[in-house]
Order: structure tokens, then C-alpha cells, then sequence
């Protein structure tokens, strides 16, 4: 019998590693083809690694809660199936990143519940985590270390020079990042643990974050460091968009089998201001200012657990508002049935949110990194208005709704963002119907 190593297989863009959560099959047991041996967890997404053989499982070689990086053996299942020779591939693009993911000794790394997080800005190295986690250097701690290496990565060396310094009373020196505006800021530290002085009374009860909400907050507090928010908010009339649902949405949904909600309709025109100021979908490195070609657009969906997930809508401009209805519907039901492909919540260029839908009239959205902008969709409201008309001003009843612009002002000052904004407004005013399903 032939003898196939299971390895863990590329998850998604950016993602050199990820945790075992759950072994579906045990020694001895057998495997059909595609049939699901394990499940892990990454800062992205849960994803399941299934057989492309049929054989017996014979060989573990993690267990649950170990950190696996990309490419490495998991188990060994023995098969009667023809193996064909692999050829070599580059699992991981970035030599430097292999690098320091080999110096990983045995399987000593444990997270521990997420205590010590890579980020998009700040990846430690399984060593440099098993390191911090044996002094006792907490993440905020090990988000000041100024790193040494490429991008400003920590090193061995540099969190060895950090706890040396500390063991000898020497105050560790604060990193400075380099801002887009020739300015030089001092980082200040990360750290998603309650402040100190809580005062506990009887009946309060004490929950721990779950995995995906410790990495939510871990991303939250990172991209409010990261870039300066700006906000813009606008007023629009969304009066014929409504009529105009409410008079298709019958024949739409018995036609394409799909529900029509105003999400798409939004993202539909947030794409055509996007052509109209390209320099909004753009991202950041260092000094560096990356154009994107294409429009990505990510949707914030609450899932039922409470936490959050932002699955992407690739190259949205070639949609129509039929095939965006579709996607929106589609993504937001496997995100909350758990069931999207780890590709699916990555490469975004631009993200809407739709606080609407929970009755929330405005609020000021965090930039989901590394983007530089984010809108918020407020609610839809019934409001008194002047209405112009050719026999003068008038009073009436119109459909309203705020939109919340978020942006990174270290590349997006205030009249771009402000003038996306006020574009979006005027496309959904101009609102009228034709040609588009």
C-alpha cells in the first residue's frame, strides 16, 4: 500500500499557519476520498482539510490546539489509490516568513487561547510566540518590541534583546512608526484585555472571549492604531429606490429565486462612485501607495454567535444588480451557516456595512485593514422634507438614510472622502430604475 502525506494545504491569501480544532477521524479509521479528517482555525476563517485519497488513517502528527504551518505533514494515511509524485512548490511566498517558521522547535507552540496574535501589520513567528509566551511577555508588550527584521518584523534576536533588557531594569525603547505625512508617532500598544481596577460584585458573571472574538477585537484595536479615522456623513433621498423594490420585488423573487434587498442596490452604486474616485480603493504599504485594479467589495455580515465576518464580493464591477443580489444572499447565508472558503473573506478593496438593518440611523465605522475606507449604511426613515417643485418648495413625506463614511486619512483627506460620500447620495437620488435587471 502507498503511503500519502495529508499536508496542510495553502488557506487562503496571507495565511502561513492555523490551529487544529478537531480530529473528524482517528487512527485505524478509514477515509473515503473528499471526506474530512480534520478541522482548523486560522485569524480568517474555520476551514475543514479533507483526504484526496481513500485509504486508513495510520499516522498523527499534531493534536488538537497545535499550530501547523502551510505545507507541513499533518498525518499519513495508507492507501491502495497510485500516488503521483509531488513537484516541489513554493507553499509560502515569502522566503524570510519560512524562514523563521522553521526555526519552530518540535510542537512547543500553544496559543493558549489566542494570548499572542499575529495581525496584518505585526507577524511574530511561532518561535518568537513560544518566546514570549515562556518570559511571560504579554501582547502588548510584544507590540512594542521594534522589530529588526523585514517590515519590521520581531525577530528571535529582537525579543531575546527585549527580555535580557527587562531582566536587567533597562526600559525597552517604544518602536516609532513612520507616517505617511513625514511625521514620526510613537505606537502605542495593543492589548484587548479590560483595564485594571474592575471592581467585581456579586452576580456578575465573567465570559471569556471566543477565538473569533478575541482575533475581532485584536483587529479593531490594531486598525484605530493604524490609521487616523476620519468621518464624513451624508443625507440621502432614497425615495424612488424604495418604490421602486417594493413594485419588483415580487416578480424579482419568483423569476431569479432570489429576495432583493437594498444592499445590493447600495453596493451597486458605492462601485460606480468607486470608478468615479479610484483613490479610494486603494491600500497602504509603508510609504507606499498600492492603486488596486480591482474592486473588491467585503460586506460585514453578523453571524448568530454575535461576532462578525466579512465575506468578499470579487471583482463587484463586473456584476450586474441581478448577479450582486445573488452574491450578497448567497455569502451572507454561508457566513452564518459557517460554510465560506477561506478565500471567500480575503483580498477586499473596499467594505460596506449595513448598520441599518438593525435600526441604527449613523455610526462611525472602523477601517477593515488594509483598506482605507469603510461605509456605514444607516437606517431607511420616513421623514418630512422640502421637496422643490416648478411651483415652489413644498413640504412631503420622503424615504432618507445616512451614509457613514469612514477613511484612512494618512492617503484620504477630507474632500475626497467627503466627495466619494456626497457621489453615492447623488447616485442613489438619480435612482431610476431602468435597465437595471
Amino acid at each position: 500500500m502507498a503511503r500519502y502525506e495529508l499536508k496542510l494545504p495553502k488557506l487562503g491569501e496571507g495565511v502561513i499557519e492555523a490551529t487544529i480544532t478537531a480530529w473528524n477521524k482517528n487512527i485505524g479509521d478509514t477515509i473515503e476520498e473528499d471526506e474530512t479528517v480534520l478541522e482548523v482555525a486560522t485569524d480568517k476563517v474555520d476551514s475543514e482539510v479533507p483526504s484526496e485519497v481513500p485509504g486508513v488513517l495510520v499516522e498523527r502528527f499534531f493534536e488538537v490546539d497545535d499550530v501547523v504551518k502551510i505545507g507541513d505533514v499533518i498525518a499519513i494515511i495508507e492507501t491502495d489509490q497510485e500516488i503521483e509524485a509531488e513537484e516541489e512548490t513554493d507553499i509560502i511566498e515569502n522566503p524570510e516568513l519560512l524562514e523563521i517558521v522553521s526555526e519552530q522547535t518540535g510542537n512547543q507552540e500553544q496559543q493558549d487561547g489566542g494570548e499572542i496574535i499575529s495581525s496584518h501589520d505585526r507577524f511574530y513567528s511561532p518561535l518568537v510566540k513560544n518566546i514570549a509566551k515562556t518570559e511571560g511577555i504579554s501582547q502588548a508588550e510584544l507590540d512594542q518590541i521594534q522589530g529588526s527584521g523585514k517590515n519590521g518584523r520581531v525577530t528571535k534576536d529582537d525579543i531575546l534583546k527585549y527580555v535580557s533588557d527587562k531582566k536587567a531594569g533597562k526600559t525597552p525603547s517604544q518602536p516609532v512608526k513612520q507616517t505617511s505625512v513625514s511625521q514620526t508617532v510613537a505606537s502605542e500598544p495593543v492589548s484587548i484585555s479590560q483595564p485594571t481596577g474592575i471592581v467585581m460584585d456579586n452576580g456578575d458573571e465573567v465570559i471569556e472571549m471566543d477565538r473569533m472574538r478575541k482575533l475581532i477585537a485584536e483587529h479593531m484595536v490594531n486598525s484605530k492604531r493604524i490609521s487616523p479615522h476620519v468621518q464624513s456623513f451624508v443625507e440621502a433621498d432614497v425615495t424612488k429606490i424604495v418604490n421602486w423594490r417594493n413594485q419588483i420585488k415580487d416578480a424579482f423573487l419568483q423569476k431569479e429565486g432570489e429576495k432583493i434587498t437594498f444592499t445590493p442596490i447600495f453596493i451597486y452604486y458605492i462601485i460606480k462612485a468607486i470608478k468615479d474616485y479610484p483613490m479610494i480603493n486603494v491600500q497602504l504599504d509603508g510609504t507606499k501607495i498600492i492603486k488596486k485594479k480591482h474592486i473588491n467589495i467585503g460586506m460585514a455580515v453578523a453571524l448568530p454567535s454575535g461576532n462578525l465576518i466579512v465575506p468578499v464580493i470579487k471583482d463587484a464591477d463586473q456584476l450586474s444588480l441581478t448577479g450582486l443580489t445573488k452574491a450578497v444572499n448567497d455569502l451572507a447565508k454561508r457566513a452564518r451557516e459557517n460554510k465560506l472558503k477561506p478565500d471567500e473573506i480575503t483580498g477586499g478593496t473596499y467594505t460596506v456595512t449595513n448598520i441599518g438593518s438593525f435600526g441604527n440611523i449613523a455610526g462611525s465605522a472602523i477601517i477593515n485593514q488594509p483598506q482605507v475606507a469603510i461605509m456605514a449604511l444607516g437606517a431607511i426613515r420616513k421623514m418630512p422634507a422640502v421637496i422643490e417643485t416648478p411651483e415652489g418648495d413644498m413640504i412631503g413625506i420622503r424615504q432618507k438614510m445616512i451614509l457613514s463614511h469612514s477613511y484612512d486619512h494618512r492617503v484620504v483627506d477630507g474632500m475626497l472622502g467627503g466627495l466619494f460620500a456626497k457621489r453615492v447620495a447623488e447616485y442613489l437620488e438619480s435612482f431610476t430604475g431602468d435597465n437595471l435587471l
